[in-house]
């Protein structure tokens, strides 16, 4: 007679029951990042400016214009010239935004950056996808064979059959960002804590507001002082695998020795690693009534 066990395991294999005992569940992230001097050194504006024969200089004059009276969302000042301006109406073609991907300087590394995210951090997977008021056709150009197009969000256009931009279909600035990014959540669906932002100026600072308050982790790459105030984390470096430290260290909570060890098993060192605190201080001479030596008389 075969003796009754209280648990009946000969259905499943050995090597199977030793998996199902010791593998963890995969933990899911989006990593959200964008473009202009996030992933690049210059901002698109600039290149295309260029490209089209418009001093950068007149580019920089019309796009401050445009944020000191906001007159549109903060990040889309280029979608607006493109569409709005005579001189960059009339030059600029759908041809010349794909080229302009081909021309401008990405930071280093961004496609092991990629990689480690994807399947290089063991229990982790964090989907990468980019947020950006720059145009589409830009981005998708300057990032083949390292980001696939359908993570790539950016302002879409409509165009002539001459290829001349006609409307905007659709802004990923500001709030679109926002927009954007809860459409990413709702579809990959995974919770607003499991949400990685990074970002670097002004026109990211609705959406790492946005992430912060649902427990995100946000990261500035710049010492701009709305972001870098809002972000939780802010890395400054010219290689994009930088902000993989904070990642480790307070999404996945790995010390920092295993940090340095991580970075050198993909032949990479880290130099230095310095933490400080920024402190933002405007003084101003006090008035006479509010000095302490008018206050001792």
């Amino acid at each position: 007679m075969v003796p009754i066990h209280p648990f009946n395991l000969s259905f499943r294999p050995l090597d199977h029951l030793i998996r199902y005992m010791t593998d963890k569940p995969l933990k899911r992230y989006i990593f959200a990042s964008d473009f202009d001097q996030t992933l690049t050194f210059n901002d698109s504006g600039y290149v295309l400016s260029e490209l089209a024969g418009i001093p950068t200089a007149e580019f920089e004059r019309k796009a401050q214009g445009m944020a000191k009276l906001n007159l549109v969302q903060q990040g889309a000042e280029l979608a607006y010239l493109v569409l709005h301006d005579p001189e960059f109406q009339s030059r600029v073609r759908k041809e010349h935004l794909y080229e302009v991907g081909k021309r401008i300087r990405l930071k280093e590394n961004i496609s092991l950056l990629y990689e480690i995210l994807k399947t290089g951090i063991e229990g982790y997977c964090f989907d990468f996808y980019v947020l950006s008021a720059a145009p589409v056709e830009v981005i998708q150009s300057a990032l083949e064979g390292i980001v696939p197009a359908d993570h790539i969000f950016g302002t879409e256009f409509r165009y002539t059959d001459t290829g001349q931009i006609r409307s905007i279909a659709r802004a990923t600035a500001g709030y679109g960002k926002v927009a954007a990014l809860d459409q990413l959540q709702a579809q990959q669906q995974v919770g607003p804590d499991h949400i990685v932002y990074v970002g670097d100026g002004s026109s990211d600072v609705h959406v790492m507001l946005h992430v912060n308050v649902r427990d995100g982790f946000t990261i500035a790459v710049s010492e701009a002082k709305h972001v870098s105030q809002v972000a939780k984390r802010t890395i400054l470096s010219s290689d994009a695998l930088a902000v993989l430290a904070p990642i480790l260290e307070d999404v996945v909570g790995w010390p920092r020795l295993r940090i340095r060890e991580f970075f050198e098993s993909y032949g990479i060192l880290i130099q230095e690693w310095e933490r400080v605190r920024t402190d933002w201080l405007t003084l101003r001479v006090a008035e006479p009534h509010q000095s302490k030596a008018a206050i001792a008389k």
